[in-house]
């Protein structure tokens, strides 16, 4: 999996170097309000797709029912072009990392350990033109763009060097989780930007499979529960392997240490939250054991004993949850949350606890 970008400058290349330099040279001198984007191997690098950060239903509909050309042609319209998308799932999110950010510059003025947003879309760059208008409308601090022109983008994602991407495809997220990025697949949940904080971005993750490997899952769904809590007491010492975003928290660790060196701890702009299914008395300490283990800390910690997720989502009102398993997903958005599905280990074979049948690989390969 991605891990926290390198802070010794002697790990990146002289020749990186030496050009991030003459381009520093060149920006700082254009007089410009607008803050500028930190170099890569210093920030918190969010990829975000198209889909994600805009509502585009309709221009979707177009594309698949007209063709690639007939979905140009529409967004090429100049009446089209000037007329701002409608905000997407991850648009409230991409406000909250806005926040963070601003608070980061006002206690460090002068570092780049911040959040830089990358719109990363196989959208063609003829159809730019109305992303980059919708984004100056809403005043959206994203200046790195990548558009494919239908390529898929993952080839790009650890060239951005990529702490999380976000996306509608699926197919893609996995892809991006098979390259060890952090990922997953968002999904709409209704009007409830209003209903969330505009002062502290709240993370949400579930653990097994999400933020630690699916080591133990495996045992609870081939032995069962008696056989998953023997071995969770037995190895409640021994952490747990690092799940696919297991990296993104960290990440959002190093940013809050730096409003706790500020003593600002009370006041910090990122809350983190584990909303597991695991029972605390059963299997609770070897989670939290194994973030203490890699030096992680999480703000609050709700084990729930396999009752529903959505109830307690709903009172955190997170900008974003992550979760491997859709029946979970599934229950947070009936009740508002935004959800992110993190296609990864042996929760995708199975749905509500019952193993969903696999089509034979050999026809599977035939067709």
């Amino acid at each position: 999996m991605s891990e926290i970008k390198p802070t010794n400058p002697a790990a990146t290349h002289t020749g990186e170097e030496k050009d991030w330099a003459a381009s520093k040279a060149c920006s700082d001198s254009l007089k410009t309000k607008k803050p500028k984007p930190p170099k890569p191997q210093n920030a918190v690098t969010i990829a975000v797709s198209s889909r994600t950060l805009f509502n585009m239903v309709e221009e979707r509909k177009i594309y698949e029912e007209e063709g690639v050309e007939k979905y140009m042609a529409y967004m090429n319209q100049q009446k089209h072009e000037n007329e701002p998308l409608m905000p997407g799932v991850a648009f409230p999110l991409v406000k909250a990392l806005m926040t963070v950010n601003s608070r980061l510059r006002q206690l460090y003025p002068d570092s780049e350990e911040l959040f830089d947003i990358v719109l990363m879309t196989n959208n063609h760059a003829q159809v730019g033109v109305r992303l980059i208008n919708s984004i100056n409308h809403y005043d959206l601090t994203i200046e790195r763009f990548c558009m494919t022109g239908g390529q898929s983008p993952i080839g790009y994602l650890k060239a951005y060097m990529t702490n999380l991407y976000l996306s509608k495809d699926g197919e893609k997220v996995t892809e991006a989780i098979e390259e060890g990025i952090a990922a997953a697949t968002m999904f709409t949940s209704g009007d409830v930007e209003n209903q969330l904080s505009d002062t502290q971005l709240k993370v949400a993750f579930d653990g097994d499979a999400v933020l630690f490997s699916d080591e133990s899952e495996i045992i609870a769904k081939q032995r069962g529960l008696d056989k998953f809590f023997e071995h969770e007491q037995e190895f409640e010492n021994i952490p747990l392997k690092k799940g696919p975003l297991k990296c993104f928290l960290e990440a959002l660790g190093k940013l809050q240490r730096k409003f706790y060196a500020k003593n600002e701890r009370m006041n910090c702009p990122i809350r983190t939250y584990l909303v597991t299914a695991r029972s605390a008395a059963s299997s609770g300490a070897r989670a939290l054991k194994t973030l203490r283990s890699w030096g992680l800390e999480i703000d609050e910690a709700l084990f729930l004993a396999g009752a529903p997720k959505g109830p307690l989502l709903q009172i955190i009102r997170p900008h974003i949850f992550f979760d491997d398993q859709m029946f979970h997903i599934e229950g947070a958005k009936e009740l508002g949350t935004i959800a992110a599905h993190v296609p990864y280990g042996i929760g995708q074979k199975y749905h509500k606890g019952e193993l969903i049948e696999q089509p034979d690989k050999d026809v599977k390969d035939k067709k």
